[in-house]
């Protein structure tokens, strides 16, 4: 900072900036307040269909997201504006009063050119006349060096002031691209803080893993715990770092013998710092500075590249590790599939043989003890499932078309198959043998390969329930569940094999009721599509396909439940869209009720007797502690529901359009199927806390009753909420339909699944 810069500055423009943003970030707020309950509410509400459901939807939900990006960035740059204009203007009083209290010692404050100032003496004492009044005021050496001392610290402090808000300023400018970044800071020091922690912990990732203190060590996890989510330390950090950095960092510190103290003393905390280390890295991926792009190149082109050593890990296993937490970029993450899957094929002879084969002398990558990490294909579905979009795109991408040379798969016709991502990871690939911190056989590989199979079919996060009305499926999420529908009914040991998948696929088939109650429903003119009303893709699943598929879900405990519970709440959904009076007259399915209240019932009943049927399969011949497992899934259920019942569910009811558009939740159906769900759960935490349960006929009874018990409940709520006085007989209807659906459902496995089943 130059002294006379400072000394005579003049503020009225940085003024006018700060007014300007004050005036500009009170604007932004208006208008995201305008875009998301106005734009974004209506376009909620709205009947959508065909391409609009999906593209035009999306689009407003991400311009009302800019806005508020718009407001938060406009936020931070206005605080970090009006943090360093009264910070300047206090070095500016600082510099000027010190100056003045040099002149009255008779000192002087001189600037020199390029920046640089000298403090001299006005008449130097010898000169001044003594008895003449011409004395001057007492000073020495001592003051010169004191005054001197003084205002260089007023410029460094003002020079540490313009710079650091210069370099935080560009920094969030530089994080976005295009649009705005999310980055929020409620004053200058709090982002200056950022990115200085972010210097010092790249600084401690370069030295060599042997020479990483345990007091540095728990420096670094500190700071990756309090900033990983902050966009300027993340990019900061990760661009500082490198690529190259970051997987030589994690391979090193997990090399047996590089730093025996470190791990003895610190081995509980690394799974805790492997955490913080994904989510920092997740959060940086969303930056569009040049030094991410470069980053993110780097790490796709380091990943089929040894690490550390030429026997040392491929970058794919180190990376895949630190992909477990967090939100990676979607385009990221789908390049980094695209590569990883290339080496994949070029290690196993185009996937005919195993790859990332163990030894014992390999070291653990994966610190949190439920696996060893050496399976990239581990780390990277756990990433997956965090990130819906990369994870549909990655699934329905080619593994290996027909054509290619050395395809050693052959199908029906007895050549080689063209494969998706999807089919080679569930129907062909060996999956290494892996093992827990205990020595016990790892299941997590296929379980994270389920989880991204539900993210990337349902368009959610997995393990999240998709409340506040989820978004319509699309063609590519909609040929991605048709793919795994098809494929579990060809060979349903794919699933039954490795039962701890089940739960993921449970969700899959609850969040695809609509679609399997229309696959399941004879339809030559269409009006299926009125009975089961949808926005958005839907799937086409065959109905011997979605049979089979029901079936083999309802066969474990955690997959019976969440479609089991889908589907009353569907029910309750349909229920109140068919019998509400409003329903205009070409969206009706019929204008008889009981024809239409009878079809509904009809078809649930239908889906639950099927998984009754798999939920017999079984405890066939068992103890009936394996019946209650059931019931015990049922009620969990609702302990994870957040907010009303009925819309907490989420799960294949928010796709139908209502009378007046919009997605069918709150009001009416909110209603309906809280009061049908409450006695499920109700039913279902009785049972669980009973003796052991009822077994085969008996159970298959008890099912039929309670499943027509809610066809009646569901029905007769919608009546009486709709104020319907003309429908007395409504709940006899869907009882009676309900329990033919029921029956009919043995027809169903036993025509399409009787070589599934067990002879007792």
């Amino acid at each position: 900072m130059d002294l006379d810069a400072l000394r005579f500055a003049r503020f009225a423009l940085l003024d006018d900036a700060v007014d300007d943003w004050s005036t500009l970030v009170n604007q932004l707020e208006k208008w995201e307040r305008d875009a998301s309950k106005g734009l974004q509410g209506a376009a909620n509400r709205a009947n959508w269909a065909g391409v609009n459901a999906t593209v035009s939807k999306e689009f407003i939900g991400k311009t009302a997201g800019e806005f508020h990006d718009a407001h938060a960035q406009a936020k931070s740059i206005h605080r970090i504006l009006l943090d360093t204009r009264d910070e300047l203007k206090r070095h500016h009083r600082r510099l000027n009063d010190a100056i003045e209290r040099g002149m009255k010692k008779n000192l002087t404050v001189t600037p020199t050119g390029g920046g640089g100032f000298t403090v001299r003496m006005n008449v130097h004492p010898d000169r001044a006349g003594k008895g003449t009044g011409a004395e001057l005021p007492d000073h020495g050496e001592g003051d010169v060096t004191a005054l001197r001392d003084e205002v260089q610290r007023i410029l460094d402090d003002a020079t540490e002031s313009d710079t650091s808000a210069s370099k935080v300023l560009k920094a969030i400018a530089d994080q976005s691209t295009y649009g705005f970044t999310d980055a929020k800071y409620k004053d200058r020091d709090s982002a200056v803080a950022a990115v200085k922690t972010a210097d010092e912990l790249a600084k401690l990732a370069k030295k060599d893993p042997q020479d990483l203190s345990v007091k540095e060590f728990d420096k670094f996890n500190a700071g990756l715990k309090m900033y990983a989510n902050d966009p300027l330390f993340a990019e900061r950090f990760a661009t500082k770092l490198g690529a190259k950095g970051t997987l030589e960092f994690w391979a090193g510190i997990n090399e047996p013998g590089v730093n025996p103290d470190l791990n003895d003393s610190r081995q509980g905390k690394f799974g805790e710092f492997q955490k913080n280390l994904s989510l920092t890295l997740a959060s940086a991926t969303q930056s569009d500075s040049a030094g991410m792009v470069d980053w993110t190149r780097q790490m796709v082109d380091q990943g089929g590249q040894p690490v550390r050593t030429n026997s040392g890990p491929y970058g794919f296993q180190v990376m895949s590790n630190l992909m477990r937490w967090g939100n990676y970029d979607d385009a990221f993450l789908q390049t980094y599939g695209t590569a990883l899957m290339d080496t994949e094929k070029k290690l196993t002879s185009n996937g005919a043989g195993e790859a990332w084969r163990r030894t014992p002398n390999s070291p653990y990558l994966n610190r949190t003890g439920s696996d060893t990490g050496w399976d990239p294909m581990t780390g990277f579905m756990k990433g997956l499932s965090n990130s819906p979009a990369a994870a549909t795109s990655f699934f329905n991408s080619p593994f290996i078309e027909s054509g290619d040379s050395d395809n050693p798969f052959e199908r029906e016709n007895g050549k080689g198959a063209t494969l998706s991502n999807f089919q080679y990871l569930f129907e062909e690939r060996d999956w290494p043998i892996d093992e827990n911190a205990e020595g016990q056989p790892s299941n997590v590989g296929r379980n994270n390969f389920a989880l991204a199979l539900e993210a990337g079919t349902t368009g959610h996060p997995a393990g999240e329930l998709p409340t506040g009305g989820p978004a319509p499926h699309t063609a590519d999420q909609a040929r991605l569940m048709e793919s795994i529908v098809e494929s579990v009914s060809k060979d349903n040991a794919r699933l039954t094999e490795h039962p701890y998948m089940a739960d993921s696929f449970g969700q899959m088939g609850a969040e695809y009721l609509h679609d399997i109650n229309r696959a399941m429903a004879p339809d030559t003119d269409g009006d299926t599509d009125r009975l089961f009303p949808a926005v958005g893709e839907r799937a086409k699943f065959h109905p011997y396909d979605a049979s089979r598929f029901l079936f083999t879900v309802g066969q474990h405990p955690e997959g019976y439940a969440a479609v089991e519970v889908g589907q009353k709440s569907y029910m309750g959904q349909l229920m109140a869209y068919h019998l509400d009076p409003n329903l205009p007259a070409d969206q009706r399915y019929a204008h008889n009720p009981q024809f239409v209240v009878e079809n509904v019932a009809h078809k649930s009943g239908e889906v639950a007797g099927i998984l009754a049927h798999g939920r017999a399969e079984a405890v066939a011949g068992e103890a009936a502690e394996k019946d209650k497992a059931y019931e015990e899934s049922v009620a969990r259920w609702k302990d994870g529901i957040s907010g009303g019942i009925g819309t907490g569910i989420g799960v294949g009811t928010s796709y139908i359009a209502s009378p007046v558009g919009g997605a069918v939740v709150g009001g009416v159906a909110e209603t309906v199927t809280s009061g049908v769900l409450e006695h499920v759960f109700k039913d279902a935490q009785g049972k669980a806390k009973g003796d052991a349960g009822l077994i085969m006929g008996e159970n298959w009874e008890s099912g039929m009753m309670q499943n027509l018990k809610y066809s009646e409940e569901s029905a007769e709520l919608a009546t009486k909420h709709h104020h319907r006085t003309d429908i007395p007989d409504v709940g006899e209807w869907a009882r009676a339909a309900a329990e033919k659906g029921y029956m009919l459902s043995e027809s169903w496995v036993n025509g399409t699944a009787p070589e599934l089943k067990t002879d007792i």
